[in-house]
Parts: structure tokens; C-alpha cells; sequence
């Protein structure tokens, strides 16, 4: 009402100024004059009032106070305009806020017009290379400077202006005198007599007789009508007088294009950047909530209702499969502005009970997604401060709604609580600062105490509604309390340290961790979240420098050395380090990793100076010294978060400040407990070099992967950095062996070692490379009795790496190849590489070393043969080629194991290779061994052992006829295939035998006669083999096999007249098969045409 009196009173001093735009204090005038006090009121009422309350309040408005107040009621505030016209704030040319502001600078806004809370004009988008000039014809309505509907002929259907509404409204913000301002139509109209209203009338149906005709009528025959409805109406409306008492003030949105455009995006799901588009509707929401304006939650209960009608939800609850990973980050980002919007601090109770009664509505429909997956009632209530004892017992399922359902209990009147957001000097008096208090630290400074993840809920609150100064003081006096619970908990631990050690055990304090929290409490601490208030840094979106971070006092600090930025960092590494048990379920876990992840990457863009420096190493002495209370204390519950990414971040960042204690955390950190047998897990002690062995129960951590990958990361830096100091290199090294259980993740620590030792440009770091070769051994010894796809690999990096080192490393791998290496292993790769050309010459080698390098390898390669014969024996006769008592020793081991172990394709190949090496009576011997395990059946003329058999009758032939003497035998006994025995027997009756020419052996010159032994006996066996094969063929033959069938016997009529009576008895043969096979008449007919 103060403001109407203003308005009234201002009327006895109004005088009329230069313009609409005099004294407006407008912001692009160069030299601004004070507003008058009517411009004053009519601002104030302008902006607050519906005009209907006005005029209702008083009889007569004169018609100047009007003038000002619909002047003043248009939206001032450009925000506001860019805020409805783009997902956000951008440089792109292609939005419409860039496109309106384009158009509007070079002219193409013309004919405005603004009839009380009405504003039109047309706008003209310039010709293109495919598109011709088009002009639009732009309508605007209005109310307490917010715009209530808008139209354009461009039949844009979107959720936001386009860029000709954005043009009009930036022409009346930035040209309000350039722009003709008439009052409501209804007060023209009002000053107008009888023939003044008649000829308006008729010369505005006149001009628009097509569009205004029927309509006009139809009203007249209403008026004229006495019992009409419209004459029951005092009155009538005008659409340019503004809204009425009744009606809502808020921001014109598109609900219809709202619902579209999210049901579009689903449907997509997540592909083609729908999901970027869902995120940004989000973003939007926070900017309307900041801005306070009521479309915040309006828009997202639209949003909200497209989501619970995605209809995958039921999909997924049928099959009883989880949500993809970008779906479920959307609706944890829906609960989330949920609990940001029932937490207003200013929102109405019949707001909040509306609220209230839908989130209850969508949580108690069956496909509401839960809170944390399939666990989703296994969390504390949000108001619970403590955790409870039977959470797991008789909790009803929590939805993603739940703790916005929760946060509608909370409320904003404690007295306390209004102090400390309301004033930044509210302390304690001094006299009462002695002895324990709730509200206030022994500095005199408030505390807040409240569920941690509550309390930075009300933080996030305040600071999505716009109210960043009072969500700072919140968060201050947030982490003052979390700083003194950290002292009170160090205390505790010190009176219990002794027995704790001693148990090795620890229960975990924390039911449910920050990191990953629904809530993201951390987030809400930190210095990113305040980002809009610029007292900490300064980012602007689309900008793609780095975020500026500086220093700002916090009023109260106790050595006055103290910022925002500081306690923001102290905060996030207290989160960080908090020791809290891994959740369950894939996607919690996988948040937790996802978020730790983020809160590194932006603690990373900080440069550390003095003071972070300083926060730094206070916070991680106290983490170290905080018992079970820290992820980084000496004891930890078996099921505890790994700190690996965290001890990471704070390692590199003290390394250039504190080198003790950066290793002191990082050290601290490797521990995996919950690979291990038991959870006690103190600092590294003496080197462990077994394989841990793994608990009966082990808990389903879906994420262990990258955990582990985490753990090797971390472990990689401290190798980097140690590089050169062999004391914290052997520390590291011991921790490694003692808390990394993957061969492969060791192996690329190995290889992360030998790279960063062995520099390109510059000479290796020996300290380096003997940890490389170190854990390279105890990468042999995991995997010695285990299967492994990249063993080889393995095998052949362990070579390269001791030949870095030197003669000694080889000489030790050689010396115990037995507890690194299988036997074959050794001999084909291990022994094989050492005694190559290339090695020798990298090594520079004098003859001594030579010889004791060889003599270990041929050692080696002895004890490889006689363990595993089979495998090793042409490998340790290769070795030993060159020393004659080796050789023959390995030899030896040949022959020994040839009865028993070793197979005919074996034999055969160190049969062929000792031909190689010029010794025929060894190979003859060899041979005729391998011929004893063989056993070729008649139908198998392909078997890969047949060249194998033509080489050893070859040689022996070659050697004399007593060795073929000796092999017939052989041949005879193990193969039975009439086409081999032939080919052998064929090959043997071309040349003479002898004829490798043995020194002291005579060679006749002779060729061998098959009447005669040893060929008799072989032919008989040849003669044998085909009439067997020839019955086993028919047994089971078909017409199609027929002429291949005559063909056989060809060859069998071959061989048969090699002996003296041959065609007698291949004569008998056929007239037996004639007989026998009669049946098969038209076989015998083709035997018949061909044998007679």
C-alpha cells in the first residue's frame, strides 16, 4: 500500500521531463540523473502489483502515475530475456539470444508499439543465399516485468523464445523512448463519446472486414441481446490492461513444448546428445531456481512427469535389468534438484504440501527407480544425524524421491541457523566461550550440527534460490563443525590407538560415505559450488581458459591467515580421506569412483601456493593420525574404500613441499585389504614377495578392476619420482610386493620402471632398472604354475630387462631359472636369447664372460632336458653344440628318455636335426627309436608322420644295408598302409644302398633284389597291406568310390609284380574278389574290363 500512496502523492509533483526515458537511470545512459520519485514508486509498484489491484485501490489514477507504471512494468534485466531464449549461456551465433541481439543491431526491428502491457512490432530477417527477406509480426504481453505470452509469425515451436521475440524485447529494454507508449486500449476507448467509439469500430472492420466480420456480428446480436451472458458481465475485457489479481505472475513457458521435447530426448535414449539435452534442461531449472523465478519447479514437474512416463521403466522392471549408466545419472540428477526446490527457504506451506504430495505419489508407483539401485533401503534417513543400528531391518524402499520426500520435514525458523546465514560477524559472547557447546567452537564461531549430507543440502539450497552470500556462511560454519568433530575424533582415537593396533580390526564410523553421495555434500562445500557468488573465483561459461582462483579473507579466522579457497580445499581432501565402507551395487560403486574422480580433476586445477600448501599438509598429517576415523588411518575396516586415487592427487601435490610425508600418505595408501586374508594393514613393513591369499568371502565389488588399476597408478608415480634414491625406490618395492596381487598390474609397473630407467637420449638409471628387473622376477614366480595369455611376453621383456642391467642379472636368472621359468621356457627363450649374437654384443663381452655366460646356459640347458625331455632335448643339443662333453651328455639324455617319454614326431625332429649336424649313425639310431612309437593303420596314407617315415628309409638306405636290414623290420611292425609300404619299397629298389658313403664301410655298387632279404620281406608285407586294404574298402564302399577302387588295384598289381610268381598271385587275388564280392556286380564288371 506504501508504494499506491507513493504513486498518488507523486502526482501533486509530477512534471513532465524531456521523454519516457527521463530520469530512468537507464543503464546506457552516459550520465545519469536521479529518478524522480514517481519513476521510484511506479518501479516498486510496476514490479509487484497486478494493475487490476491498483485501479481497484483507487478511483482515478491520473493518467501520467500510468503511464510510468506500464512503462516500468516491461521485464529490465537482459538475464532474464537470455535465460528464456537458450539452454544457457553461450558465444554461439546459432542461439537465439545471439541471433535476436544480431537482428536488433543492425536494424531489422521497426514499427514498435506498446499499448499498455502489450508490446508488438515487426521484425525482418535479411535475405540469404536460399531464403528471401521474410518480415514476422511479434506480440508481446506483460506483467510485473515479467512477459506472460508471446507470438511470432515464425510458428517457432519450442521450449524458448526465438530470436525475433528476444529482438523485440532487447528493442524495448535497450530503446524504451524510441518506443510509442500508449495506455491500456480501455482508457482510450474510456475518453472516446458515442460517434467516436462507432467510427473506430466500423473503420476497424473496415480494415479487416475478412478476419473481424463474422466475429464483430456475432458480439453486436450479443449485445443487442438482453439476456445474452456477455450482458451479464459488468464490463469488458482488454488484453492490454495487464493480468488480473488472480491470475499467476510468472514467466511465459511453452508446457506443451516442455513435455515434447523431454519425451523426444528419452526416447532417444542417450544417443545422439540427448542426453547433453536432458542435463542442460537441468541446468535450466537451476538458473530459473537461482533467478527465483516459480518456472524453476514448474518446469520440473513437467520434466519429472515425462520421466516417470519413460516407458522403459516398466521394460526394465519386467526383465529385471538396471538402467543404463547416463539414464540412472539423470534421474539421481532429478532427485537431487527435487531436494533443492522443497528446500526453499522462502516457498510458501501450500507450496511445499503440493510438492510433497507428488514426490509421495511417483515414489509409491511400483516402477519409480530406487535410490541406489537394488539396495536402495539400506540408507539413513536424511534428518537421522546418526546412523542407526537396524538400518538394514524393516526400512521401506527408498526412490530416488526419498530424501526429497525427507527434506520436506526440514524447515528454515531455527533461530540459530538464521543468525549464521543472516551475518557474517555472529559469535559467541567471549565470557561463554569456556567448556563444551553445541552452537558454538572455542573461537566463539557458530556451529552448525546436522546430518553432514542434510546440512550441505541446505547449502545447495540456498545457493540454487539465489542466496549465495548466506549459503557461504552456511558452509563455513558447516566446516568449522566438521573440523572440530575431527580434533574430538583424533582424541578419542589416541586413548584407544594401543588397543585398536593390537586387534589389527576396525569397525567403520561412517554407515554411508560423501564421495558418490545422492546429496554430493562435498560438491555443495566446495569452492565450484559457489562459483556464482565471485568470491573465489571468477569462470565464465564458454570460456575455455582455466578457472582464476584467489584468496578471500574469512571474516572470524583465528589467525586471520584463512580463505574461502583454503577451507573449501580442507574440506574436499576431510571427504576425500573419510574412511566409509564400499556400497553395494554396480552403479553406486561405479559413482563412487566417478566422483572421486571429478573432485581430483577440480582439485587439480588449483595452484597451490603458501596457504593451500600449508591446508595441505595439516589435513594429511591429520588423515594419517586419525585412526578409524580416515581411509588413511593405520587401521581400516577390510571393506574400506581404497584411497589410491586420493593419495595419488595428495602425493603429487606435497611431493615439491614435503617429500617424507608425501610417501608417508602414499605408502600409507597402497593397501588393498580387502584382497587380503585379514584387515590388518599397517605402514609397509618387510618385503612380502607371496602371493596373498584370497578370503573365503569376498565381497561383490564390481569396480575392483579399476581399483586395482588405481593402485598400480599410484604406486607407478612414486617409482617415477623416486627415480635415483635407492631407499624410497626399496620402500616402494616393498609395498608393491606386499599390496598388489595382479601379475599384469605388476608386469606394467615393471614396464612403467624399465621405460622411465632407460631414457633415449641419456644413460639408464640402474636403481631404476634393478626395481624393473626385481619386479619382473616376482612376475615370473606368480606366474610360473598359473596361466597366463601374456606369459611369453613376460618371459621375453625379463631378458631384455637383465641384459640392461648386466652380466650379473643373467647369469642369476640362468643360475635359477627353476623358481622363474618353465623348462621350456628356459632352453627356447631364456637360454636361447642369452646366447644370441645380439646379446653378447650389447653386453660388450670379453672371452671370459663369454664362456661363464655359456657354460650357465649350457648348465641350464642340461637340467631343462633331463626335467622335461620331451620339450628341452633339441633345445639343450642346440645350446650344447659346442662343447663336446655338454653335447654329448645331452645326447644321452635322448636316448634315455626315448623309450619311455618322448613321442615319434620328437625323435624324428632330433633324428633330423643331428643329420644336420653331420652325425647319420646318431640320426639312424634316433630314427629307428621314433619308429617304435609309431603306428600308421592302412587307411591313413595322409597322416603328417609319413614324410617323417620316407626320410628315416631314405637314410637308412643311404647308410648301408645292414641299417636297412635293421629298419625293414620297423617299417613292417608299425605301418600297415599299403601306399607308404610301396612308396618305400618302390624308392629302395632305384638306387644301390650305401651311398652316403661311411668312411671304412665298402659299397657294392649293387642294386637290391626284392627275392632277397631285407626287401623279401617288405615286399611281402607291401603285397599283405593291399590285399587287407582292399577287403577293408569293400566292406563298405559305394559306386561313387568305384573307379577310385580300380585305380587302387593298379597300383596293387604294381607291386604284386615285383615278386617272381607276382601276376600268379595278384590273378588269384581278383578271381578271389570275384567270388567273394559277386554281390557287387557292377564293381566286378569294372574289375572285369580292367583285369580280365
Amino acid at each position: 500500500m506504501c508504494g499506491c500512496k507513493c504513486v498518488c502523492e507523486c502526482v501533486c509533483v509530477y512534471r513532465p521531463g524531456p521523454g519516457p526515458g527521463y530520469g530512468s537511470g537507464l543503464p546506457n545512459s552516459r550520465y545519469r540523473s536521479p529518478e524522480s520519485l514517481l519513476d521510484c514508486a511506479a518501479k516498486a509498484v510496476a514490479e509487484k502489483w497486478a494493475f487490476e489491484r491498483v485501479e481497484e485501490r483507487f478511483e482515478r489514477i491520473p493518467e501520467p502515475v500510468q503511464r510510468r507504471i506500464v512503462y516500468w512494468s516491461f521485464p529490465r534485466n537482459e538475464k532474464e530475456i537470455c535465460m528464456y531464449s537458450s539452454f544457457q549461456l553461450g558465444t554461439g551465433d546459432g542461439l537465439p539470444f545471439r541471433r535476436g541481439i544480431r537482428l536488433l543491431e543492425t536494424g531489422c526491428v521497426e514499427n514498435v508499439l506498446q499499448v499498455g502491457f502489450h508490446l508488438s512490432g515487426t521484425v525482418t530477417e535479411p535475405a540469404t543465399s536460399s531464403e528471401p527477406e521474410v518480415t514476422h509480426k511479434v506480440a508481446i504481453s506483460f506483467d510485473r516485468c515479467k512477459i506472460t505470452s508471446v507470438t511470432c509469425g515464425c510458428g517457432n515451436r519450442d521450449i524458448f523464445y526465438c530470436a525475433h521475440v528476444v529482438a523485440l524485447s532487447l528493442y524495448r529494454i535497450r530503446k524504451p523512448e524510441q518506443v510509442k507508449l500508449r495506455l491500456p486500449i480501455s482508457e482510450t476507448l474510456f475518453q472516446m463519446n458515442r460517434d467516436q467509439l462507432q467510427k473506430l469500430v466500423q473503420y476497424l472492420i473496415t480494415a479487416h472486414h475478412t478476419e473481424v466480420l463474422p466475429t464483430a456480428q456475432k458480439l453486436a446480436d450479443e449485445i443487442l441481446s438482453s439476456n445474452s451472458e456477455i450482458n451479464q458481465v459488468h464490463g469488458a475485457p482488454d488484453p492490454t490492461a495487464g493480468a488480473s489479481i488472480d491470475d499467476d505472475n510468472c514467466w511465459h513457458l511453452d508446457e506443451d513444448q516442455v513435455r515434447e521435447q523431454v519425451k523426444q530426448f528419452l526416447s532417444q535414449g542417450g544417443y545422439y546428445g540427448s542426453g547433453k539435452q536432458l542435463n542442460s534442461m537441468f541446468a535450466k531449472v537451476r538458473e530459473m531456481l537461482r533467478m527465483r523465478d516459480s518456472n524453476g519447479a514448474r518446469m520440473l514437474t513437467l520434466i519429472t512427469e515425462q520421466f516417470m512416463a519413460d516407458p522403459r521403466l516398466s521394460l526394465w522392471r519386467q526383465q529385471g535389468t538396471g538402467m543404463t549408466d547416463k539414464c540412472r545419472q539423470l534421474w539421481d540428477e532429478l532427485g537431487a534438484l527435487w531436494v533443492c526446490v522443497v528446500l526453499n527457504p522462502h516457498c510458501k506451506s501450500e507450496e511445499k504440501s503440493g510438492w510433497l504430495k507428488q514426490l509421495k505419489k511417483w515414489g509409491d508407483l511400483d516402477i519409480c527407480p530406487l535410490e541406489d539401485g537394488n539396495y536402495g533401503g539400506e540408507l539413513p534417513n536424511i534428518t537421522n544425524a546418526l546412523p542407526q543400528s537396524n538400518l538394514a531391518q524393516g526400512q521401506p524402499r527408498r526412490t530416488v524421491f526419498s530424501r526429497a520426500v525427507e527434506a520436506c520435514d526440514l524447515h528454515w525458523q531455527d533461530s540459530h541457523l538464521q543468525r549464521i546465514i543472516s551475518s557474517d560477524h555472529y559469535m559467541s559472547p567471549s565470557y561463554q566461550r569456556e567448556g563444551e557447546s553445541l552452537l558454538f567452537n572455542p573461537q566463539g564461531l557458530p556451529l552448525w550440527l546436522d546430518h553432514v549430507p542434510t546440512a550441505c543440502a541446505r547449502v545447495d539450497a540456498l545457493r540454487s534460490h539465489g542466496y549465495s552470500r548466506e549459503a557461504l556462511r552456511l558452509a563455513v560454519a558447516i566446516i568449522n563443525t566438521l573440523r572440530l568433530q575431527q580434533q574430538r575424533q583424533m582424541d578419542i582415537y589416541k586413548h584407544q590407538k594401543k588397543e585398536l593396533l593390537q586387534r589389527g580390526v576396525t569397525s567403520t564410523t561412517n554407515l554411508e560415505g560423501w564421495v558418490g553421495h545422492p546429496l554430493d555434500p562435498i560438491g555443495c562445500l566446495t569452492f565450484w559450488k559457489f562459483e556464482d557468488c565471485g568470491n573465489i573465483f571468477s569462470m565464465y561459461p564458454g570460456d575455455p581458459r582455466p578457472p582464476i582462483y584467489h584468496h578471500v579473507p574469512v571474516w572470524g579466522s583465528p589467525d586471520g591467515g584463512e580463505s574461502y579457497l583454503t577451507l573449501a580445499l580442507e574440506v574436499a581432501l576431510m571427504g576425500m580421506g573419510q574412511q566409509r565402507i564400499m556400497p553395494e551395487g554396480l552403479y553406486a560403486q561405479d559413482k563412487v569412483c566417478r566422483n572421486e574422480e571429478q573432485i581430483v580433476a577440480k582439485l587439480q586445477e588449483l595452484e597451490l601456493d603458501d596457504f593451500l600448501v600449508q591446508t595441505l599438509r595439516k589435513q594429511a598429517v591429520q588423515l594419517l593420525d586419525a585412526g578409524p576415523f580416515s581411509g588413511l588411518g593405520e587401521v581400516i575396516h577390510r571393506e574400506s574404500v581404497p584411497m589410491h586415487t586420493f593419495a595419488k592427487y595428495l602425493f603429487s601435490a606435497l611431493l615439491p613441499h614435503d617429500a617424507d610425508l608425501a610417501y608417508k600418505v602414499a605408502l600409507r595408501a597402497m593397501r588393498l585389504p580387502v584382497l587380503e586374508s585379514s584387515a590388518a594393514s599397517g605402514d609397509v613393513g618387510h618385503s612380502h614377495h607371496g602371493i596373498s591369499i584370497v578370503p573365503s568371502r569376498y565381497p561383490r565389488w564390481f569396480t575392483l578392476g579399476h581399483l586395482e588399476s588405481q593402485q598400480c597408478e599410484l604406486a607407478s608415480t612414486m617409482l617415477t619420482a623416486a627415480k635415483g634414491d635407492m631407499l624410497r625406490l626399496r620402500t616402494v618395492l616393498e609395498a608393491i610386493q606386499k599390496n598388489i596381487h595382479s601379475s599384469s598390474l605388476i608386469f606394467k609397473l615393471a614396464q612403467d620402471a624399465f621405460k622411465i630407467a632407460t631414457p633415449a637420449d641419456s644413460p639408464p638409471d640402474m636403481t631404476l632398472l634393478n626395481v624393473a628387473l626385481e619386479l619382473g622376477l616376482q612376475v615370473m614366480r606368480m606366474t610360473l604354475s598359473t596361466l597366463n595369455w601374456r606369459r611369453r611376453e613376460m618371459v621375453r621383456w625379463l631378458v631384455t630387462c637383465a641384459t640392461e642391467v648386466g652380466l650379473r642379472a643373467l647369469v642369476s636368472i640362468l643360475q635359477s631359472w627353476y623358481t622363474l621359468f618353465t623348462p621350456t621356457e628356459a632352453t627356447s627363450i631364456v637360454a636361447a636369447t642369452v646366447m644370441s649374437h645380439n646379446t653378447i654384443l650389447r653386453l660388450s663381452l670379453d672371452y671370459p664372460q663369454r664362456e661363464e655366460l655359456a657354460s650357465c646356459a649350457r648348465t641350464l640347458a642340461l637340467q631343462c632336458a633331463m626335467k622335461d625331455p620331451q620339450n628341452c632335448a633339441l633345445s639343450a643339443l642346440t645350446l650344447c653344440e659346442k662343447d663336446h662333453i655338454a653335447f654329448e651328455t645331452a645326447y644321452q639324455i635322448v636316448i634315455d628318455a626315448a623309450s619311455t617319454g618322448m613321442t615319434y614326431s620328437q625323435l624324428f625332429t632330433i633324428a633330423r636335426y643331428m643329420e644336420h649336424r653331420g652325425y647319420p649313425l646318431r640320426s639312424f639310431k634316433l630314427a629307428s627309436l621314433a619308429m617304435t612309437h609309431l603306428n600308421l593303420a592302412y587307411n591313413q596314407d595322409t597322416h603328417p608322420a609319413i614324410n617323417d617315415v620316407l626320410w628315416a628309409c631314405a637314410l637308412s638306405h643311404s647308410l648301408g644295408k645292414n641299417e636297412l636290414a635293421a629298419i625293414i623290420p620297423l617299417v613292417v611292425k608299425s605301418v600297415h598302409c599299403a601306399t607308404v609300404l610301396s612308396d618305400i619299397l618302390r624308392r629302395c629298389t632305384m638306387t644301390a644302398p650305401g651311398l652316403a658313403g661311411i668312411p671304412g664301410r665298402r659299397n657294392s655298387g649293387k642294386l637290391m633284389s626284392t627275392d632277397k632279404a631285407p626287401l623279401r620281406q617288405l615286399l611281402d608285407a607291401t603285397i599283405s597291406a593291399y590285399i587287407n586294404t582292399t577287403h577293408s574298402r569293400l566292406t563298405h564302399i559305394s559306386p561313387r568310390h568305384y573307379g577310385e577302387f580300380i585305380e587302387f588295384l593298379s597300383k596293387a598289381r604294381v607291386t604284386f609284380l615285383l615278386a617272381q610268381d607276382g601276376h600268379i598271385q595278384f590273378d588269384q587275388f581278383i578271381d578271389n574278389l570275384k567270388q567273394i564280392y559277386k554281390g557287387k556286380k557292377k564293381l566286378m564288371m569294372l574289375v572285369r574290363e580292367r583285369f580280365g
